[in-house]
């Protein structure tokens, strides 16, 4: 076998990044697997051989022989070249399906979970699929003919797929991108280019609120001003909902789309919107989860896992705007909340005053940080107040990490601090499932975990864990 043979494959399994796997020979443990992009579960297809490892390969699609029971055919003419929604071709119930075995897998192979002691609760499905995104980043470039365009980069690559019109989104995006496309286009505004560090425009950012209706802009630019931003501004404010726009700047080279400093154009520095009955003010540089129909089902998981009664001091880790912590003091006797970025941290405070929450308290730095320092410099000194408060040993710790998941210093704070229950909420079941054997390893026990398909038709899920402390654990 080699590079570019025509190979028949019966896809078996799909990949973590949604790729479709298919064993040449024995479907069995000695048979060589490939990876086969667009390819689904139950397809037979025929593919051509792109690279060879020692026991696998990638190659591919280029015929489908017989399609998959669980095949569907995907509303977005983009999808194949695009690869933002892996797993649009398969039905949402087998997408359900695939997460679900994703976090299971993980658990077993990264956390060492055996398949019989994981406590696996049903994925929390959607019932929106499409158009349920709250936020969007549009890199805008040209395409290959020299056209000024914008849309979403093609998997592993920087080629620009022009795609104005994401079925993910909201319809608003698309009139947005219009009147960003055409006034570069009266004006000679050049789009950036990341070969030559040249040009002003990088992305466009766009969010919605889905209940306040309030629409926001924000270019990110390779600047500090934007020249003949008058009409810009003049046309984008003719939109309905249009409450916020701004410039975001970055003149940074790499693939990090925003930079920290941003400047309001017009209107709000945020806008609002809210989640089961809590109200939140998003700033540009804000974390908020991009499908707020699912975000409301997997804040009532966290609440239900953490079990509060009233009577309980918490701790909620990369807290964000707040959206968590909010939610749990409004059960709970005193919040803790830490964010690095300060805009968020701004943002917090804002949104608990806005609420008329008084019962939580907010900290800049990073959770690594700031957490491993409090409880030894709190606990040296024997803070009567500290503990008194609860904070030196409370009751609940709340972690909402990026994908990297937790630093082991910081797990180990937690273990020493004992709370009755850690809940975990990831967005990558990897790194989830290396902090749960970690925290397991040190007097914890996992006692229920679930998915929550934030991202309906892409591969990634949000996960929720519960932890509880064992008896009789010494620090």
């Amino acid at each position: 076998m080699k590079k570019n043979d025509e190979i028949v494959l019966e896809i078996t399994d799909m990949g973590v990044d949604g790729a479709g796997i298919g064993k040449l020979g024995k479907i069995d443990s000695m048979g060589m697997a490939f990876f086969v992009k667009d390819a689904v579960i139950g397809d037979t297809v025929l593919a051509k051989v792109m690279k060879l490892k020692k026991t696998y390969g990638y190659a591919k699609l280029l015929k489908i022989i017989d399609p998959s029971p669980y095949r569907v055919e995907p509303q977005c003419p983009f999808h194949r070249p695009c690869g933002g929604c892996q797993l649009q071709a398969l039905s949402y119930e087998k997408q359900l399906e695939f997460k679900e075995n994703k976090i299971r897998n993980n658990l077993m192979r990264i956390g060492g979970f055996e398949a019989k002691d994981i406590p696996m609760e049903p994925i929390v499905g959607a019932k929106n699929t499409y158009h349920y995104r709250n936020k969007a980043q549009f890199p805008v470039g040209r395409d290959k003919t020299g056209k000024l365009a914008a849309g979403f980069y093609a998997m592993r690559t920087h080629s620009l797929i022009p795609v104005e019109n994401c079925l993910l989104g909201v319809p608003q995006n698309q009139l947005v991108m219009k009147t960003v496309l055409d006034w570069m286009e009266r004006y000679k505004i050049q789009p950036y280019e990341e070969q030559t560090g040249a040009g002003l425009v990088r992305h466009v950012l766009i969010r919605y609120g889905f209940f306040s209706r309030q629409l926001m802009v924000c270019l990110i630019i390779n600047g500090h001003s934007l020249p003949n931003s008058k009409p810009l501004i003049q046309n984008l404010k003719e939109i309905e909902g249009m409450t916020s726009i701004s410039i975001n700047v970055n003149e940074q080279r790499g693939n990090v789309i925003m930079g920290d400093t941003v400047h309001n154009l017009w209107g709000s520095d945020h806008i609002e919107d809210s989640i089961g009955g809590v109200k939140f003010q998003i700033s540009p540089l804000s974390f908020y989860q991009v499908n707020p129909e699912q975000t409301k089902e997997l804040y009532g998981l966290v609440l239900e896992y953490a079990g509060l009664t009233g009577k309980e001091t918490v701790w909620d880790l990369y807290c964000g705007i707040g959206t968590i912590s909010l939610f749990l003091a409004q059960k709970a006797k005193k919040v803790y909340g830490v964010e690095i970025i300060p805009q968020a941290v701004a943002d917090a405070k804002r949104n608990a005053e806005q609420n008329h929450i008084s019962n939580v308290e907010f900290f800049l730095g990073k959770a690594e940080t700031v957490l491993p320092q409090f409880y030894s410099q709190a606990f040296e000194s024997e803070k009567s107040i500290e503990n008194e408060q609860g904070m030196l040993h409370p009751q609940i710790i709340v972690v909402d990490p990026p994908r990297k998941g937790c630093g082991e210093e910081l797990l180990d704070t937690i273990a020493r601090m004992q709370p009755q229950r850690v809940v975990y909420v990831s967005c990558d079941s990897a790194t989830l499932a290396r902090d749960l054997k970690y925290l397991c390893g040190r007097g914890y026990r996992l006692e229920k975990v679930r998915g929550v398909d934030l991202f309906c038709q892409g591969v990634h899920v949000e996960t929720v864990a519960q932890l509880s402390l064992k008896k009789n654990v010494c620090k």
